[in-house]
């Protein structure tokens, strides 16, 4: 399945990019909810973490790591909120999974 991510992942849009390796991407959000947000995908196509394999296991952590170093590198010292939205019902809007990084001012209690 052809997602604004998957182009994005093969250069085909551009994006401000904050890391990449061979199995994840982080870049900056362009509709931002928080002074820092970011996404961290999975350059393999998988829709959501309900989609997850135990194949999958590195990916994710791999991606979690990322999410993580890229936090504190953008500064986020006083912490961040990291965020996987799944399927309709979750707001998943993007059906390739990614993980969004919020911070950069006190976040509230519910979400949503």
């Amino acid at each position: 399945m052809t997602t604004v991510f998957s182009k994005i992942i093969a250069g085909e849009i551009p994006a401000d990019v904050l890391y990449e390796d061979d199995i994840c991407l982080a870049f900056r959000d362009i509709n931002p909810k928080a002074p820092t947000h970011f996404l961290v995908i999975p350059k393999k196509e998988i829709v959501s973490l309900a989609d997850l394999s135990d194949e999958d296991e590195a990916i994710v952590g791999r991606c979690v790591l990322v999410a993580s170093q890229v936090a504190e590198s953008e500064g986020l010292v006083g912490g961040y909120r990291l965020i996987a939205n799944t399927r309709e019902d979750g707001g998943q809007e993007v059906m390739h999974l990614h993980f969004h990084v919020l911070g950069g001012r006190k976040l509230g209690w519910p979400p949503g």
